[in-house]
């Protein structure tokens, strides 16, 4: 049965959080590993033109989808209909399309997966009957989206099945993958307009081997064999290691500045801090897309707050 997502959920208590940022590249990788996902990605996004604000101005509406409140369904609608365009057929002659069902919910499951993680590797854990309490909220987390609900597991135990059975069976090693993996050539973040090349090129070098590295733990065995990435005993317990400091630092953060502003404007809202009216809290210019009158780019031109 469907739970409601709100204050005390687990999905509010992990989704939302900074530290999921960390699990940005697994998460990317992962959707793009689906073919038909990732045909879509190689033949329509933008993404690798404008990595950092596609990022950035993504998490809003993302976000939205769990905290707007009673405006959730129609922010989960608007994320859905950015998709309505995006179909074609791939090198391989199979078609594909955005809205069908089993590639919008494999994108779907890996949010849920990733909040898991999150919580699993950067927030101390999390113990089993929290994993279903999540996976039971997920179901509330999707339907918001109004695509049909058919391949959504009913059971968590189903939903291990499937995910196991998408890592082995369905999930393949593809250039939009790769291209999402490497980040070599990453321009310096927008929110850092004073950082000069000469510093950024030698940063870059060490954030890419270290994303990837913190990616490569958060993998389940079957991917990290399909994508070639051997993974030892040192690197577990290093990756441990580094989870638990990223949680021990997060203590020293204000709970309320661990979520992303429009997880944090939900909670608030939730709270009584800010009236229900109040307006949604949208991306910053900084991250609006060059075009800013394509449908399949989160653009709120109209927006009444800057976040």
């Amino acid at each position: 049965m469907a739970k409601g997502l709100g204050p005390g959920s687990v999905t509010w208590e992990y989704f939302g959080d900074w530290r999921g940022m960390l699990q940005g590249l697994w998460a990317g990788s992962m959707q793009n590993m689906h073919p038909k996902l990732g045909a879509a990605v190689e033949e329509h996004s933008e993404f690798f033109e404008e990595r950092w604000e596609r990022l950035f101005r993504s998490l809003y509406p993302i976000g939205g989808v769990v905290f707007d409140g009673e405006r959730a369904e129609e922010t989960g609608r608007e994320v859905r209909d950015y998709h309505r365009d995006i179909r074609g057929v791939d090198a391989r002659g199979r078609r594909y399309h955005a809205l069908d069902p089993d590639v919008f919910y494999w994108a779907h499951a890996t949010f849920f997966y990733g909040t898991l993680l999150t919580a699993q590797h950067f927030c101390g854990g999390i113990g089993e009957r929290e994993k279903r309490e999540l996976f039971e909220e997920h179901k509330t987390w999707y339907a918001r989206y109004g695509v049909s609900t058919r391949p959504v597991p009913d059971t968590w135990e189903d939903f291990q099945r499937y995910w196991d059975h998408m890592c082995r069976e369905v999930l393949e090693d593809n250039r939009a993958t790769r291209d999402v993996l490497d980040l070599t050539t990453m321009p310096a973040p927008p929110f850092a307009p004073w950082l000069p090349d000469w510093l950024w090129r030698p940063t870059r070098a060490v954030v890419a081997r270290g994303f990837v590295w913190v990616t490569v733990g958060m993998y389940d065995q079957p991917v990290r064999d399909l994508l070639g990435y051997r993974w030892s005993t040192w690197d577990e317990r290093a990756h441990r290691v580094f989870g638990a400091a990223v949680g021990l630092a997060f203590r020293l953060v204000p709970p309320r500045l661990r979520k992303h502003p429009r997880a944090r404007d939900g909670l608030d809202r939730a709270s009584g801090r800010l009236p229900a009216s109040t307006p949604l809290v949208h991306t910053p210019e900084r991250y609006l897309p060059r075009d800013r009158t394509d449908p399949r780019h989160y653009c709120p031109v109209h927006a009444e707050r800057r976040g």
